[in-house]
């Protein structure tokens, strides 16, 4: 029936862009509603999927411009997420991820998010002196990408920011590594590779950054992405770690962008989307929704003055 917005309900812009792309995305959205519901109404009042359920279908049925999220945002703070405050987008992403993923009783429920969104990497730590390696893989919700090198430069497209991301780095100095096989400290080099992406790929830009006395300051500089993304054209043999099946579905349109204007302690997020059933672009602003087009989505390049 078009895209509902959702009331800002006390500082939640940053909850409310996250919920929209949670719910305009209809693979996670036929994962919601498979889900089993819970018996109690005390046990539903705390359940963060059933709640999100629920404001799914107050969306769909009703006829008004929005909801107020204001159950849902009640249930989230017997978990601590609180209304009032300002909320960093990559945090508070993570942890309704988690609270979802935590409170979906089925096993195949779960394991579908998890294939719907979690990446899989493989670390490396060589030892430069005797060539022990040892291997590890771990799971990320999100690609965390520097928007600077280690030189404080300016990386200047996405895929450069990925290319960094990825590249082997020399530990050296105070940031050695004990090699067993040495008996002591010795230099490394560490490596990340690619093993398996997820349908859904959320990538992190990291604006927010520590500079001195631990004074957090945001990096508002222009840094494009593409609508169209082939990490096969990326990234190098060396930082991938999977079979050429795996590789083949590593090829991404672009579905959403959550962005922040303002500074680090007085800020406002919203969201674009691309609803995948229409194949329009939206801006989600809390209760304000309107059709957009590409070139509005590229306002959130970025830039010192950025509103939408």
């Amino acid at each position: 029936t078009g895209a509902i917005g959702l009331y800002n309900v006390g500082q939640s812009c940053c909850l409310n862009s996250l919920l929209q792309v949670f719910l305009m995305n209809i693979h996670f959205t036929g994962i919601l509603r498979r889900m089993t519901v819970p018996p109690h109404a005390g046990q539903k009042n705390r359940n963060v999927p059933y709640q999100m359920l629920l404001l799914l279908e107050e969306m769909q049925c009703g006829k008004q411009k929005a909801v107020f999220p204001i159950p849902l945002a009640r249930c989230l703070s017997v978990y601590r997420v609180k209304l009032f405050v300002q909320h960093d987008a990559a945090q508070l992403f993570l942890t309704l991820w988690n609270l979802i993923k935590d409170q979906m009783k089925k096993p195949e429920l779960v394991e579908e998010l998890s294939s719907l969104y979690t990446i899989c990497v493989q670390e490396h730590l060589a030892c430069q002196k005797c060539s022990l390696e040892t291997k590890r893989k771990s799971k990320m919700l999100t690609l965390p990408l520097p928007m600077l090198d280690a030189d404080s430069c300016v990386l200047k497209t996405l895929e450069d920011c990925l290319q960094y991301f990825f590249r082997p780095e020399e530990l050296t100095d105070h940031n050695m590594c004990f090699c067993e096989q040495c008996g002591r400290k010795t230099p490394f080099l560490q490596s990340m590779k690619l093993v398996h992406l997820p349908q859904t790929l959320t990538i992190h830009l990291k604006r927010f950054c520590f500079g001195e006395s631990s004074y957090v300051h945001k990096l508002s500089h222009y840094l494009p992405f593409p609508q169209d993304l082939d990490f096969n054209a990326i990234l190098t043999e060396n930082q991938c770690q999977a079979d050429n099946n795996e590789k083949a579905s590593w090829q991404y349109e672009l579905f959403a962008v959550v962005a922040h204007s303002g500074s680090t302690s007085c800020g406002h997020y919203c969201a674009y989307i691309r609803s995948l059933t229409e194949c329009k672009w939206y801006c989600f602003n809390d209760s304000q929704v309107c059709q957009v087009s590409w070139d509005d989505v590229k306002c959130t390049y970025g830039h010192s003055n950025l509103n939408w």
